[in-house]
């Protein structure tokens, strides 16, 4: 299979076999918004505690804002599709959703796609946004990894027939 030829390698050589397990996270997004969120959390807090002149609700309102804009960017950092032998768990910003390996039927993940599609099933189409387009070869790599997976775990068992 082409596209999973180099399952279980990363962008530096070849890693163990039961590497090719390992969490679809971010290469970029995900530092950047666990940075953010500290950030956003200690910056607001640092600034609401150091003014001299702000009243006490402004303070709190201050501080409850970061807080705000640091969970938010928490939850961006959170995203991340987690695979196992029975099939893959899809953290996105909001949502959570477990998918066995058969209900996955593609993987898209066209030049104008942020992150990679999964079409499914049941008609629905699911972004995992734990792959994508922002963290470049990675994320192409990453991709023919999930290819590779569900080529190898997702056939499903032809129904029998009359």
């Amino acid at each position: 299979m082409g596209a999973g030829a180099d399952t279980g390698q990363g962008a530096g050589g070849s890693a163990p076999r039961g590497d090719r397990f390992r969490t679809f996270r971010g290469r970029f997004g995900t530092p950047s918004a666990y940075g953010l969120a500290i950030l956003a959390g200690g910056g607001c807090t640092f600034v609401a505690l150091a003014s001299s002149t702000a009243d006490t609700v402004n303070r709190v309102a201050m501080i409850v804002f970061g807080l705000v804009g640091a969970v938010i960017a928490w939850r961006f950092g959170a995203v991340r599709a987690v695979p196992d032998p029975g099939g893959l768990t899809v953290v996105n910003y909001a949502t959570s959703r477990r998918l066995d390996w058969a209900e996955i039927v593609t993987v898209r993940f066209g030049p104008n796609d942020p992150w990679v599609h999964l079409d499914l099933a049941d008609g629905d189409v699911l972004a995992v946004m734990g792959i994508q387009r922002a963290d470049g070869e990675h994320g192409m790599a990453e991709a023919r990894r999930l290819v590779a997976l569900i080529a190898e775990l997702g056939e499903a068992a032809e129904p029998d027939r009359p």
